[in-house]
């Protein structure tokens, strides 16, 4: 064969190329099958529109055929609300809510994507009596990773009002890399107890995801686990007397993966 076509390599002779015969036939006719299949794929892909996929453990993403753009979204792990610690008579005690987990989005080409990568989603922050665990950390590969919120403070039992935020805790996630826009999560609200025979107050509201509300904290209570995705979890609150209460759990993160396809 002498010569193929420019745009989809369909077989041809030139004049002065000898006979082909069935030999020129076949070839034709499988070039052909080829060019269509790939039209096909593209018409399919172009109707289908694009894809979306919500990831919520940790796992390898598969590089679609035809893919061309990517948009991505990380959320990190949210942190668990502070534990109220048992009482004694006219005592109280409470914990702070936990941060919510960082969000990261961005704009990305296909190309830049090996055939697979490698997903780990951040745990929500493991919630008990005493001080909530931070959330952990959501990454896609090394493209893009969201850090986890800070776990809340649990406080001591006590008998005298209490409205002092603690220090250096329930901060929502930030630092991390990757994708056009970042916003950190919202930071656990702080819990209070007023002394007045029975104890009053309520633990902190967990830290607001960027994808959904805060979670509030309650009066005479285990905390609340946080809002999905990466919402910080409530802290505990107990009155006089009463055994301990644990915190709210964080709320885990997500991977949102949508794909976009070669146009016609």
């Amino acid at each position: 064969m002498a010569d193929v076509t420019t745009n989809y390599s369909l077989p041809y002779q030139e004049a002065g190329d000898p006979p082909d015969g069935a030999s020129l036939g076949q070839d034709l006719a499988e070039a052909v099958d080829t060019a269509l299949d790939t039209v096909e794929d593209k018409v399919n892909a172009y109707i289908n529109g694009p894809t979306r996929t919500v990831i919520t453990a940790s796992t390898t993403w598969n590089k679609p055929s035809g893919a061309h753009r990517v948009h991505l979204i990380c959320i990190g792990g949210g942190g668990a609300g502070g534990g109220g610690t048992a009482t004694g008579a006219s005592q109280w005690a409470f914990g702070d809510g936990g941060g919510a987990g960082e969000y990261r989005e961005g704009w990305f080409d296909a190309s830049d994507f090996a055939s697979s990568v490698s997903v780990t989603i951040g745990a929500g922050g493991t919630a008990g009596t005493g001080d909530g665990g931070d959330g952990g950390t959501t990454s896609f590969g090394a493209h893009m990773v969201a850090n986890g919120g800070g776990g809340g403070s649990s406080r001591a039992a006590g008998g005298t009002n209490n409205f002092s935020p603690a220090a250096g805790d329930r901060l929502g996630g930030s630092g991390g890399s990757g994708g056009d826009v970042a916003m950190a999560g919202g930071t656990g609200g702080t819990g209070f107890a007023v002394a007045s025979g029975t104890a009053q107050g309520r633990g902190g509201d967990g830290g607001a995801s960027h994808m959904g509300g805060s979670q509030a904290g309650r009066t005479n209570s285990a905390g609340v686990a946080g809002r999905q995705y990466g919402g910080g979890g409530s802290g505990g609150h107990i009155g006089a007397s009463s055994s301990a209460v644990n915190g709210g759990a964080g709320a885990a993160g997500a991977v949102i993966v949508t794909v976009y396809f070669d146009t016609l």
